[in-house]
């Protein structure tokens, strides 16, 4: 009996020693450019772009941000033709403090820095027995229907319209099914871009049936606590502070352009 009872500690310790609390996570996100465009639109652009984010986490907080690319493609412009912007600087980075339920958004804007305080939302999560490994990890499956901005493209070729027939849309919302796979092992509420809340960190997200999907190519054991700190830089703003900027700066841009747009 005792042999037993030695077995079962030797177990337990190992489990809990197993299980991790901080880290950091490379990402691959892969987006579909053609799901909401037209077939005029799809000639300038891949059907996928693909990019690498990087989650730096523990039990109470996480940054999240893009991976910088050694060749990052500049925007293509020419005089009365067309130029290209697609979202999510090098520079923009999102902060949350789970306990403290704040959230910090880092980004910048044609070089104007802003800093956006929000809180913490809170995701009605269903969980499922269904499991599948990732990364070496035992994750289990987790989903949820939630609003997104649905993306908008506008494109015009040949120097744009007149100032006074230019037109503003307001972002429209749309409901979509959103899956994650979560770790078990890595007792963390993290997560990519503003998905979390779950009991272990989130290492396979897919937003939309395929049109935006995160895949964990990387998870490693230690957090850099340097990096792991709130972004202090930029002018604060709330988030309707920061729709209104974007507004005013997207319209000052004026005509002949082809912009993207999307996401929570």
């Amino acid at each position: 009996m005792k042999s037993v009872w030695l077995i079962a500690g030797v177990l337990l310790s190992t489990s809990l020693f197993a299980q991790q609390k901080e880290g950091t996570i490379i990402y691959e996100r892969k987006q579909n450019m053609h799901r909401n465009a037209s077939e005029e639109m799809k000639a300038f652009m891949p059907e996928f772009r693909t990019t690498k984010q990087m989650l730096i986490f523990n039990e109470v907080s996480s940054i999240y941000k893009t991976v910088p690319e050694d060749e990052a493609p500049q925007p293509s412009t020419g005089g009365g033709g067309f130029v290209m912007r697609i979202g999510g600087g090098g520079n923009d980075e999102t902060y949350f403090h789970f306990i403290e339920g704040k959230k910090l958004s880092s980004r910048e804007i044609l070089g104007e820095q802003f800093l956006i305080t929000d809180s913490v939302r809170k995701e009605k999560w269903k969980l499922s027995e269904e499991t599948k490994t990732i990364a070496g990890h035992l994750c289990r499956k987790a989903s949820l229907r939630t609003k997104i901005a649905n993306p908008t493209m506008r494109m015009s070729i040949g120097g744009g319209a007149p100032a006074g027939n230019q037109q503003t849309q307001a972002p429209q919302e749309k409901e979509v099914d959103v899956v994650a796979w979560f770790a078990d092992d890595i007792l963390s509420p993290a997560g990519p871009e503003n998905y979390n809340g779950l009991p272990g960190v989130i290492l396979e997200l897919d937003i939309d049936n395929g049109g935006t999907v995160f895949s964990a190519l990387e998870v490693q054991t230690k957090a850099d606590a340097k990096m792991l700190k709130e972004p202090k830089k930029g002018k604060k703003v709330t988030p309707d502070g920061f729709r209104k900027a974007l507004n005013d700066i997207m319209q000052n841009m004026g005509p002949g352009g082809m912009r993207f747009g999307g996401g929570r």
